[in-house]
């Protein structure tokens, strides 16, 4: 489906970027439309694969998991890929992974309570069959994590 976004898509998906949990009809008031409307276009974008639901911004550091490395993952084979991933996913502290190319195959982004977690966890990696090294780097600071910025500078 190739869904073409307007004014009012652009309002709408403004609002749910700032807050996802704000009911439609306070969307509603603050455009002077119905809420009817907002929950027609709401659905339009979901069905359309634009909005693919809501989540939930956590501080990681609040829940005792201070610490923060990337880790490059180089493989045996490159066919292997899909598979060192569904490995991936089942570690709960990998909480973002991506094929890339250049140095290594994948490059993930793992959380972990202290250094003492993350070496276990990056040897829970290194077990991973066809995973033939990695290499660790160590956030000193996280300074922008916001996977929805740029909906604020697309134009319509």
């Amino acid at each position: 489906m190739n869904y073409q976004l307007d004014e009012i898509d652009k309002k709408i998906l403004d609002f749910l970027v700032e807050n996802t949990r704000m009911p439609f009809t306070e969307i509603a008031k603050q455009m002077d439309v119905s809420a009817g409307t907002i929950h027609v276009r709401v659905k339009k974008m979901e069905d359309a694969g634009i909005i693919l639901g809501s989540s939930l911004n956590l501080d990681y550091g609040k829940l005792d998991y201070h610490f923060t490395a990337f880790i490059g993952i180089l493989l045996t084979k490159s066919n292997r890929t899909q598979e060192v991933l569904k490995e991936l996913s089942s570690i709960p502290n990998v909480i973002e992974a991506s094929v890339i190319s250049g140095k290594y195959n994948i490059f993930c982004k793992v959380r972990a309570k202290n250094t003492n977690d993350a070496k276990r966890i990056i040897y829970q990696i290194d077990d991973i069959q066809d995973v033939m090294r990695t290499e660790s780097m160590i956030s000193m600071e996280e300074y922008l994590s916001d996977k929805n910025r740029l909906i604020n500078a697309i134009s319509i």
